[in-house]
């Protein structure tokens, strides 16, 4: 279409039969018409899904995920929240996190989140805690990562019937351009397992395809509530991620969101751009140890440690198991992390292993630790 710029990798051919110049596709924006986030939200407000990307390690994208959901439930809409970083099996576990009926430890360890996510589970605390606080359903949106990792191994075709049954029975990968946008995704990493482009294709397709699914049958059951769906800016951008894929299962007005900070301005990407100010959480303290949770064992087995590490320069040594951090027993990883999560730099916490005697059974050692 003249007039339209191109989009991020194509070129500009200059029709020499049209008399307007190049530079007359400029794209501008006028300043006296940007919008604030209240206005945002009132434009928004009658959307059936509203599409918020994310960088997933930018806390001022988090923030304004919570602004969009905070202003849409003070208009009295009926929400639920869409999540990419938890995985459908896990939709009892939050459930009963909105309900009150477990607690926040307890919702990151029997939903895996730190094997399965891995994130600072800080940088979605405060959306997490709000839905809890006001009753709105969390949704998981993505399929179990056991399934996508075997298809990034075989492929679809190489699935077996019962992993097979979870996968929707309607993917399209049929966008072209979908298409070589990934392949341009997939050259750009290395490529250290060997996988296959298709593979890696097929992969992306099912999260994509995997998340509109779940999300169209949740809003065929639930047809009074908005549903905000957070997911990475990759899911989003130019539709071409969930947002199509969900209107070709089920026809409703949708709005997609993202940060505008360091990308082409192009009118095709999103509906609207937001331009938040870094935002950074505090760095979080740290016990510089390898672990692997002991299996058949109690406690987190320290495989080694990281240079400077505290807990070596404390007296923990290689083969320890902590088994209490604080008062939180530790039986795996997560409970490290989970005892961990508002520790800071330069805070004192005592730790207790069990270490193997040369002779005889194990010994129960305590230590304070400065984090960093």
């Amino acid at each position: 279409m003249a007039g339209e710029p191109p989009a991020p990798g194509e070129s500009l051919v200059v029709d020499t039969l049209e008399p307007r110049s190049p530079a007359s596709r400029i794209p501008v924006v006028e300043l006296a018409t940007l919008l604030d986030l209240d206005t945002l939200i009132d434009r928004i407000a009658d959307r059936r899904v509203i599409f918020i990307g994310e960088s997933h390690d930018r806390y001022e994208d988090h923030l304004t995920q919570l602004a969009v959901i905070q202003g849409l439930h003070a208009r009295g809409r009926p929400l639920a929240i869409g999540m990419e970083f938890f995985q459908q099996p896990f939709q009892e576990v939050l459930d009963a996190y909105v309900a009150g009926e477990i607690d926040e430890a307890e919702l990151l360890r029997r939903s895996e989140y730190f094997e399965r996510w891995r994130y600072d589970y800080r940088l979605y605390r405060p959306i997490l805690t709000f839905a809890r606080e006001q009753g709105v359903p969390i949704i998981a949106l993505n399929l179990e990562s056991e399934l996508t990792r075997r298809v990034g191994e075989v492929g679809i075709d190489g699935l077996d019937d019962e992993q097979r049954a979870r996968v929707p029975d309607d993917l399209d990968g049929g966008d072209a351009a979908y298409r070589e946008r990934l392949k341009a995704i997939f050259a750009q990493h290395p490529n250290e397992r060997g996988q296959d482009v298709e593979h890696f294709i097929e992969v992306q397709l099912l999260w994509d395809e995997g998340m509109a699914h779940r999300a169209a049958s949740y809003l065929s059951d639930e047809s009074e509530r908005t549903l905000v769906v957070l997911a990475g800016s990759g899911h989003v951008e130019y539709g071409v991620g969930i947002p199509s894929r969900l209107q070709r299962r089920l026809d409703v007005p949708v709005a997609t969101i993202l940060n505008g900070n360091q990308r082409s301005m192009h009118p095709a990407a999103a509906d609207f751009f937001v331009y938040p100010q870094r935002v950074d959480l505090p760095e979080p303290g740290r016990l510089g140890v390898m672990l692997e949770s002991g299996i058949g064992e109690e406690g987190a087995r320290i495989l080694g440690f990281a240079e400077g590490s505290s807990a070596q320069e404390g007296g923990l040594k290689a083969g320890d198991r902590i088994v209490q951090i604080g008062e939180q027993p530790i039986a795996t990883y997560a409970d490290v992390r989970i005892a961990l999560v508002d520790g800071l730099p330069g805070e004192r916490v005592p730790v207790s292993v069990l270490r193997k005697r040369t002779l005889g059974g194990d010994e129960r050692l305590a230590f304070e630790v400065e984090l960093r």
